[in-house]
């Protein structure tokens, strides 16, 4: 059947709702959008966070090399300082062990080992009543300190006189003289050195005046058969430079007086004491001089003493005797408790 043969008749309802449905939209499903980050990067930052972050970590690194250098420096300071302390306490003799070394030395030095000659440290302390006590040696805490205690302050003279091999350095105590053997010589009255200021015994038999030069008194023994060395006595103003104390200037005076022994001469001590030479002060020193003539070693006792003058410098009064006269060494212990100051 054609479409013409339906005539007039209606149109089925099916057909006509067909015809009018319009197409359904596509329904598209947008894809899920990825979970956002819970932590976000340098460049999510603002600029102004970033900056503060590089401006704090510059302080903090700016503040750790300052702290750093700071105590590098106080470390370097320490040890600069700690160095010359430890430098100097091993380039500065020592007063202790100077004395010891060359005690020790000085005997074999010396043929003759006298009675009351021997050094310092092989006698036993005593206790003495009289500073010029002869009957012992005593060991009494000195208030002087030794010579080279105030390194920074020592005078250039004395400063040579500690580096003299010749010459041991002081000992620390006080250590009086001792009775020496023999016996002393009969005085006739008392020699006033007012170019010194100091009076001393003049002998009357035993010793004769001589010439004082170079020197203000002078007394001198005979000279012993077959010896080029003799006693003598002499008393002057110190011939060296004056130092802060009486025990220094007796140190260099005591140095001084090697000039008037055999060349080669050394030096060990046998007393270190202050004393009154009347109403002033004074210190004295004993000591033997080694040394040798004609190739056989001998030694002297010797002793002196420095006072000190009100209007003056310091009187030396000084005496040394070989061993070619041993009796007349208890002369010296005559001379050392006679002395007084005008």
């Amino acid at each position: 059947m054609s479409p013409g043969d339906y005539g007039t008749k209606a149109v089925p309802s099916y057909l006509a709702a067909e015809a009018e449905t319009t197409p359904l939209p596509k329904i598209t499903v947008p894809a899920a959008a990825p979970p956002a980050s819970s932590s976000k990067g340098l460049g999510d930052l603002p600029m102004r966070v970033v900056y503060r972050m590089i401006a704090v970590a510059t302080g903090v690194v700016v503040l750790g090399a300052g702290v750093t250098v700071v105590l590098l420096n106080r470390g370097d300071s320490a040890t600069t300082t700690a160095a010359p302390r430890n430098s100097a306490d091993a380039a500065v003799p020592s007063v202790v062990s100077a004395s010891s070394a060359s005690g020790a030395a000085a005997p074999a030095a010396g043929a003759v080992a006298t009675p009351g000659l021997s050094p310092l440290s092989s006698a036993p302390p005593s206790a003495p009543s009289s500073p010029l006590s002869s009957t012992g040696t005593s060991a009494t805490p000195s208030a002087a300190a030794s010579p080279a205690a105030n390194a920074d302050a020592v005078d250039p003279a004395l400063a040579a006189a500690l580096k003299d091999p010749r010459v041991p350095a002081l000992p620390k105590d006080v250590r009086r003289l001792r009775s020496l053997p023999g016996r002393a010589a009969t005085t006739h009255s008392l020699i006033k050195d007012r170019r010194s200021g100091v009076a001393l015994p003049r002998f009357a038999k035993a010793w004769a005046l001589a010439k004082p030069a170079p020197f203000a008194s002078r007394q001198l023994l005979p000279m012993a058969k077959g010896a080029s060395y003799r006693g003598m006595l002499v008393s002057c103003p110190v011939p060296i430079p004056e130092q802060k104390t009486l025990r220094d200037t007796a140190f260099l005076a005591a140095r001084w007086t090697l000039n008037h022994h055999p060349s080669g001469a050394t030096i060990t001590w046998t007393a270190s004491q202050p004393i009154k030479a009347g109403k002033r002060k004074g210190w004295l020193l004993g000591y033997t001089v080694h040394y040798s003539l004609k190739g056989r070693k001998r030694v002297s006792a010797a002793a002196l003493a420095l006072v000190d003058t009100p209007e003056t410098k310091p009187a030396v009064v000084f005496v040394t005797i070989p061993d070619s006269q041993k009796k007349r060494w208890h002369d010296i212990n005559k001379v050392m408790s006679s002395i007084k100051a005008l």
